[in-house]
């Protein structure tokens, strides 16, 4: 006899069990909490994927100059930056969240840390950039504040160089008219089907001329 409410020894769950990809980890834990203590300094929910950071990791171009990472959360696309083999001497970190700066200064102890908003790209006193490389939720910040990253980012980065963005939606994140005032075009790098939700990572670039 099986009592109402209980499952027979041996039987298989009803449970629902996410594939382990899916699943939360201490970093999901750890995100969620910061974006809910202070969202004013974490607008995303979620740090990255592994597969995602991978793909954005790999959207980095060979070749010398820096590497800005903005908004790198507890480090899951900075591991990807340094296995992608980027010099730890090559990777600065912008970090405006007390806790993420703490954390990441941790667990990346070869690597700066630079605790400020991702605007003041442009005052580190660093060399043209290779490339840079966003976390950032751009699509949930304020049109000003998108112009202002932007526009710090792109003055910091080499001739042709790229800023690496990923995004849940179908388009570009960033407006047609802000796209265009700042003469910038997208290409898409990847999707990630196997991220949750499914992303897409683009390069943005400056126009020449």
């Amino acid at each position: 006899m099986t009592v109402p409410g209980t499952r027979p020894s041996g039987a298989p769950s009803s449970r629902l069990r996410l594939p382990e990809r899916f699943r939360p980890d201490a970093d999901f834990s750890l995100f969620l909490g910061q974006a809910l203590r202070s969202p004013q300094s974490v607008s995303a929910l979620a740090p990255a994927s592994d597969r995602l950071a991978t793909a954005m990791a790999r959207c980095i171009p060979e070749g010398s100059g820096p590497v800005v990472e903005l908004g790198p959360g507890t480090g899951k696309i900075t591991r990807r930056i340094l296995a992608r083999g980027i010099a730890p001497a090559d990777l600065h970190l912008i970090e405006i969240n007390d806790e993420f700066a703490l954390l990441l200064r941790q667990r990346f102890p070869d690597l700066t840390v630079h605790h400020c908003g991702a605007q003041s790209v442009g005052s580190l006193g660093l060399p043209p950039l290779r490339a840079v490389v966003s976390g950032l939720p751009l699509l949930s910040f304020p049109a000003p504040l998108q112009a202002r990253i932007l526009r710090a980012a792109f003055r910091q980065l080499a001739p042709g160089a790229p800023f690496i963005q990923y995004t849940y939606g179908p388009g570009v994140p960033v407006s047609s008219r802000l796209m265009r005032a700042l003469h910038l075009r997208a290409i898409r790098c990847a999707v990630v089907w196997g991220n949750l939700p499914p992303a897409q990572v683009l390069t943005l670039h400056r126009n020449a001329g």
